[in-house]
């Protein structure tokens, strides 16, 4: 079984990381993720490797290739400046280490035998040290990579696409997270009962694998992000240390009030927090700290209660004979499932809901 799972991960592998690397608008977060599947592949032909010519699977672990590899991703994805440098082969080297010297004293992964105090044990001890901090330290900043993406994300935009919010990639990051977390009961578990319903390297290589297919498919479709501007770069000033007056953060709401209430440029479907600063002239960064801690909301929060409100005026005007769909675009909307999402969130009910309520 275990060979077929194999073989199968090392054609899937090579064949998404073909085709991502030759997607017609080619980012450097493609790149990554193109010589990460190529690198999985190998791992995967590796393991095929060991059942066809020791006929038992070696020490090493696909923890320590996946776990900083997920990290590069998300660090590709989230911060435009990234590029790819040699420097970030270090990450790799734990993996490597592991990997040539199972090859070199031939040490059968097996759970029975693992802290029995042999010649190998303080190599097996070492071997699973390495695996559990890696797990801990990059799944932890992968974590925070993608929860401080998604909040920046709610201080820029008014509207926020599936492909911005990459909310693929918190599944992703949260699914290996439980994956590593279930992988270790799954291996103690087989240790102290000496039975072992589902190996854990079978285990280990069929999420794996299921892991790859889902890269495959939303990497194919991951557009490039560009959350801050190419063009202007702001000193972001801690809250704490803010040089605005109290006087000063008061005009700057008035600024903003008048802009996003008194205009309705909440109704432009593409308000974005640099469309309002070259607006008002207002750096961004200010324009954050008078929202967050004057008017107690982030950007998104803030223009989306206003689309709320217009929203519930037109749904109460018996004379509107627009659906509620067009009512949602009209309203500055950007899709159906988010106008519905943020409705019901603000109102507890959805748009037809509400509308069956008035009458």
């Amino acid at each position: 079984m275990i060979e077929i799972i194999a073989w199968v991960g090392v054609s899937q592998a090579l064949f998404a990381s073909f085709l991502i690397f030759t997607k017609k608008e080619n980012s450097q977060s493609d790149k990554v993720l193109s010589l990460w599947l190529a690198l999985l592949a190998l791992d995967f032909l590796s393991c095929a490797l060991d059942y066809l010519i020791f006929s038992k699977p070696l020490l090493s672990s696909s923890f320590l290739l996946f776990n900083p590899a997920l990290f590069l991703y998300i660090c590709s994805l989230t911060d435009r400046k990234f590029r790819l440098r040699p420097v970030y082969l270090l990450h790799l080297v734990p993996y490597l280490l592991f990997k040539l010297i199972a090859y070199w004293v031939q040490e059968a992964f097996a759970m029975n035998t693992f802290f029995d105090r042999d010649s190998f044990f303080l190599y097996r001890i070492a071997f699973g040290t390495a695996t559990v901090i890696s797990s801990i330290v990059y799944n932890f900043l992968s974590l925070r990579l993608v929860h401080r993406h998604r909040v920046s994300l709610q201080a820029e935009r008014s509207n926020i696409d599936q492909n911005e919010s990459i909310g693929w990639v918190l599944f992703v990051s949260v699914s290996y997270t439980v994956y590593c977390i279930i992988a270790v009961v799954v291996a103690m578990v087989s240790y102290f009962t000496k039975s072992y319903p589902l190996s854990p390297h079978i285990y280990n290589y069929a999420v794996l694998l299921g892991l790859i297919y889902i890269l495959s498919f939303y990497g194919l479709y991951q557009l490039r992000l560009s959350l801050f501007s190419e063009d202007i770069e702001e000193e972001r000033i801690p809250y704490q240390k803010s040089l605005l007056t109290t006087e000063a953060k008061g005009q700057i709401q008035e600024k903003i009030e008048e802009y996003v209430v008194g205009q309705k440029a909440y109704l432009d479907p593409n308000l974005s927090m640099e469309v309002i600063s070259k607006k008002l002239k207002v750096p961004k960064y200010q324009l954050t700290e008078v929202l967050n801690t004057v008017i107690g909301k982030n950007f998104f929060q803030y223009v989306n209660h206003f689309r709320v409100e217009e929203v519930k005026k037109m749904l109460s005007d018996k004379d509107n004979t627009y659906s509620i769909e067009a009512i949602g675009f009209d309203c500055g909307f950007a899709s159906k499932s988010s106008f519905y999402t943020l409705f019901k969130n603000a109102t507890g009910m959805t748009p037809t809901a509400y509308r069956d309520s008035l009458a």
